[in-house]
């Protein structure tokens, strides 16, 4: 299967947090169909493990997260309409006049748009559109009313998750889709799996992705707790904001070397490794200074701490119905991982972490 075909396949699953099965079913065939046997935590993550043959080989965690943004419905009122809580960061500017899925508890699939108003209505009234919160907004699944809306099974708790197609730009060397955070974790793993099918590692590796990391990191709390690693690398996208005047993050310029998040701050050991490795491999990177979080900051302070960080790729309008990404960026992203995996040697793992104490 072609890049373009796998990016298409795990962007149009749609998934959020709390609601992360069909996505999970994927990466289980998947993981099965390559020769793995995954396990989960109680929360729904899902792992497998590569043991590695050398005696008391240190354990390495490479984390996606299999969660996209959606809401939940709060309320339906007596037209029909619905509104919501979010699930994970939206800004209200890219909600309305959207498309989306709406899933009842039984699994039926309901066509949702978000409702903007029209200038028409505005003309005349004096009155300057403000921005809404997203508890305003209008959901609306042309019912007629509440009653009707009940009879397909509509109810309070139902997750409502973005819808559109994943197609590919007209110079071909982007992508653009929903959900790329972080199904590019996603198709991280799975790339990485197979190219480990056969071969033999100083680390024992547990490779997966975890649940509800979009509201709070929270998969990544159990997940290390369950399978102890020695270091921890989330798989994950950011923010792109070159079109906003800003180089802090640029398509087409590699994968991302993530010093900095309110949440975390790489260890000496990891930074060190890290430009190392990737001037080892000839990878392309940037430095990104993020101001949101990933994975790594809830896992490096599991158990007795975690030296982690992130393998990351930076996209344009995450968090929306369109987003932009660079094809380029994954397959630096790709060198790079297998590169830190292939390396980490018992005596590698203790440099790292002994030089971040």
């Amino acid at each position: 299967m072609e890049l373009f075909d796998k990016v298409k396949a795990l962007t149009e699953i749609q998934a959020t947090s709390g609601f992360e099965g069909p996505v999970r079913d994927y990466l289980k065939t998947r993981m099965i169909a390559l020769g793995y046997q995954p396990e989960f935590d109680g929360l729904g993550g899902i792992f497998v493990t590569k043991t590695s043959k050398v005696a008391n080989a240190p354990r390495i965690m490479i984390a996606a997260h299999m969660d996209e943004v959606g809401f939940m419905v709060s309320s339906i009122k007596a037209d029909g309409t619905f509104r919501v809580v979010p699930l994970g960061g939206w800004n209200p500017l890219v909600v309305s006049g959207q498309r989306f899925t709406l899933f009842t508890r039984t699994g039926k699939k309901i066509p949702v748009v978000t409702g903007g108003l029209p200038p028409h209505l505005l003309r005349g009234t004096g009155v300057t559109p403000q921005i809404p919160a997203i508890s305003d907004i209008v959901f609306d699944g042309a019912f007629e009313n509440a009653a009707e809306a009940a009879e397909f099974g509509i109810a309070q708790g139902d997750v409502i998750i973005p819808e559109t197609e994943t197609i590919l730009s007209a110079n071909g060397k982007n992508i653009i889709s929903k959900a790329w955070d972080n199904r590019y974790g996603c198709l991280m793993i799975l790339e990485l799996l197979e190219f480990l099918a056969d071969k033999e590692l100083p680390a024992t590796l547990i490779i997966g992705a975890n649940v509800q990391e979009e509201v709070g990191l929270r998969g990544a709390k159990v997940s290390t707790t369950m399978f102890k690693p020695d270091l921890f690398f989330a798989v994950d996208c950011s923010p792109a904001s070159d079109t906003f005047g800003d180089d802090n993050g640029r398509l087409g310029e590699g994968t991302t070397l993530r010093f900095f998040d309110p949440g975390h701050i790489m260890l000496p050991g990891m930074k060190n490794f890290l430009l190392e490795t990737a001037d080892k491999a000839k990878v392309k990177t940037q430095v990104y200074m993020a101001k949101g979080g990933t994975d790594a900051g809830a896992a490096h302070l599991a158990n007795n701490g975690v030296p982690s960080t992130t393998i990351g790729v930076v996209a344009r309008y995450i968090h929306s119905h369109q987003t932009i990404f660079n094809i380029d960026d994954f397959n630096q992203a790709q060198t790079f991982l297998r590169n830190i995996v292939t390396s980490l040697s018992t005596e590698k793992v203790a440099e790292i972490k002994n030089y971040s104490i």
